[in-house]
């Protein structure tokens, strides 16, 4: 398969016709059916295991990543043409996999990396071939990142070194399925804590990577912590200038926020539960849509999501020209872990006494959908960077407030006191 005839040349309307024939023709009818049905109808056509083997037809295609450059897998199309696109494909429920690599990864190769790793890693990313996972948090830096312990030492002579890797890392999403890790590493201990970390790419399936579950309330392990010991990174799979990760980093983490913001944000979506229009029909279903109270919290929630969808929106559009969303991310971010939350509440306040009591299972899949979209919801708060921490970014680079005090400013990472 070749990606379809869409380039920066084409106009909207074009674009528009091109994708609706590859519709007609790649994408099954009874998807096409169900997806204007809903989430629940397209779940029974269509399983998680009949999605994998149809994406290489997506990814052949373009659409995926249509803003990219064909050579990393895209159409190299404008935000205009793209967002036509996206307005085809949206009603489909076509989600992106890989959602670590499309967006973590991608973010800190497009900023800086090299073309030689963009060639290399971004087809593959684009293709599902080789999925991602992302070694920042550790036991003992998780909101205080900068203070991160895990080591990284050079061995060998200039391009052709390697770097040594050991240390222990927590709370990563899907290492377990991982062929790659982004890594934030500490190469100079004497450096302050900021200016000592270099960023690299990790081989996940070589000797000296362990991966091991973390089970949640859902009964799912989508978190696992991650034993280095001694494990080997080529020089060519290190992102920017050695001791300047903190500043690789940002890019990721400003597109890890976004993507974890939910709606409109092209993300994970494991946020937890469905969204204002599940809370609509639910409403209707349970016979509550009647009780204006009941109408005027769902309608409210529904008014939020679209603004945060607006948002988001923007966000996209600054990272498909090459901006750095900047302090944009932490607005969707902070919006995001409250007003999923209370989504995904007054989802069970709606099921009533369904949400506290069902058959007793092993199977985590057999808990009610809207249940574990709640408990999974928890978790909003704290992934993709605290709420406290981003609230932290929007006083002092929105508001222009002072930065709280810290009194090992500018001391080596070695002294400072560590949990």
């Amino acid at each position: 398969m070749t990606a379809l005839p869409i380039s920066e040349a084409t106009s909207a309307a074009d674009a528009v016709a091109t994708v609706e024939r590859w519709v007609e023709a790649e994408v099954p009818p009874s998807w096409r059916t169900a997806a204007a049905q809903g989430a629940a109808a397209l779940r029974a056509v269509r399983g998680p295991a009949d999605y994998e083997r149809w994406y290489p037809a997506f990814a052949a295609s373009g659409l995926v990543v249509p803003t990219w450059a064909r050579d990393y897998g895209g159409l190299g199309v404008d935000n205009e043409v793209a967002d036509a696109i996206e307005g085809v494909l949206r009603p489909l429920r076509l989600s992106r996999l890989n959602p670590l690599g499309l967006n973590n990864a991608a973010a800190a190769l497009f900023s800086h990396g090299t073309e030689e790793q963009r060639l290399r890693f971004l087809p593959p990313i684009v293709r599902n071939e080789e999925k991602w996972c992302q070694l920042f948090s550790e036991p003992g830096a998780g909101s205080d990142l900068a203070s991160l312990a895990t080591r990284a030492v050079r061995v060998g002579p200039g391009e052709d070194s390697d770097w040594v890797v050991s240390g222990q890392k927590v709370w990563t999403t899907w290492a377990d399925e991982a062929d790659f890790a982004i890594l934030l590493a500490r190469t100079d201990p004497e450096a302050p804590k900021h200016r000592g970390i270099t960023y690299f790419l990790l081989d996940m399936h070589q000797p000296g990577v362990e991966v091991r579950p973390l089970r949640q309330i859902t009964g799912e392990a989508e978190f696992n912590e991650v034993f280095i010991d001694d494990a080997r990174i080529p020089d060519a799979h290190r992102v920017g200038a050695v001791n300047d990760g903190w500043r690789v980093s940002a890019s990721t983490l400003s597109s890890e926020r976004q993507m974890v913001s939910g709606s409109g944000s092209g993300g994970m979506g494991r946020l937890g539960g469905s969204g204002a229009d599940r809370l609509i029909a639910l409403a209707r279903e349970t016979g509550r849509w009647d009780d204006p109270v009941v109408r005027s919290k769902v309608m409210r929630l529904w008014a939020q999501e679209r603004v945060r969808g607006w948002t988001n929106a923007r966000v996209r559009a600054a990272l498909s020209s090459g901006q750095s969303p900047g302090a944009a991310s932490s607005i969707g971010k902070v919006h995001q872990a409250t007003l999923n939350q209370q989504i995904q509440d007054l989802m069970v306040d709606l099921l009533g006494t369904e949400a506290i009591a069902w058959q007793a299972t092993d199977d985590p899949d057999a808990l009610p959908r809207d249940v574990k979209g709640m408990m999974r919801s928890l978790a909003n708060a704290t992934e993709g960077g605290t709420t406290d921490i981003n609230k932290n970014i929007l006083g002092e680079r929105v508001l222009g407030l002072p930065k709280e005090p810290d009194p090992w400013k500018g001391k080596p990472w070695k002294d400072i006191p560590r949990s």
